[in-house]
């Protein structure tokens, strides 16, 4: 029987927040971020990103620069309280109930985010997918962020790639698939929602709404 493969971006997707945001926001909470600069850099990189223009390799050195220099039981400590105090309030029941019927129907399924691996496993986790595509953080051999991405990273076209070296590692292709689903919000996911048989405009506003009914793919609004 042929493969069907449902991929989910997650921000703003399967989560009504922006994980990275929001981390960028619990990092102020902490203490470990100065709260006017780093707030408004974090505002400036969402609202680029919204816009299509996210230069991803600044936004992660940007990012990472306020935890990635800490004890490694500080970082493990403060992801634990991001997961409490963020991540699993973050989960809705609508998309937690989507994912679930799409595992149980014996679906391949995976999370594509171009979010970074560190923030997004707890959520991953939390909606029992353990196929994580994230935008993956060069670590040394101590096991330490430096700041820069590892390989591709799963942004923009970047998802179509990773996704495909993903198959290939499963001993899978593209052509090989009964069907391909893809859910996401963004207009940044046109590549992957263009390359899917099944896109499917997920919580869309603005530039992906238009695209889509333009287009006639369906819309699902989960939070509404």
């Amino acid at each position: 029987m042929a493969v069907k493969l449902t991929l989910f971006d997650l921000d703003g997707t399967l989560l009504a927040i922006d994980s990275d945001h929001a981390f960028g926001e619990f990092l102020v909470q902490l203490g470990w971020a100065g709260a006017d600069d780093y707030r408004r850099r974090n505002d400036h990189f969402y609202e680029q990103y919204k816009a299509g223009r996210l230069d991803i390799e600044a936004y992660i050195d940007f990012a990472t620069a306020p935890w990635r220099d800490r004890p490694a039981a500080e970082i493990e400590a403060a992801g634990r309280r991001f997961v409490r105090e963020v991540a699993e309030p973050a989960v809705h029941p609508a998309a937690l109930a989507l994912v679930r019927r799409h595992v149980d129907q014996g679906d391949l399924v995976a999370i594509v985010t171009a979010t970074n691996d560190f923030v997004t496993r707890p959520f991953a986790d939390l909606f029992g997918v353990p196929n994580l595509i994230a935008t993956e953080l060069e670590r040394d051999e101590r096991g330490r962020v430096s700041g820069r991405i590892r390989g591709t990273p799963s942004f923009r076209e970047g998802k179509v790639t990773r996704v495909t070296q993903w198959l290939a590692m499963r001993g899978l292709s593209w052509a090989a698939l009964g069907q391909s689903t893809f859910y996401s919000d963004s207009a940044n996911d046109l590549p992957l929602l263009d390359h899917v048989s099944h896109p499917v405009a997920t919580n869309p506003a603005g530039e992906l709404e238009r695209i889509a009914c333009l287009r006639g793919w369906p819309i699902l609004n989960l939070f509404a």
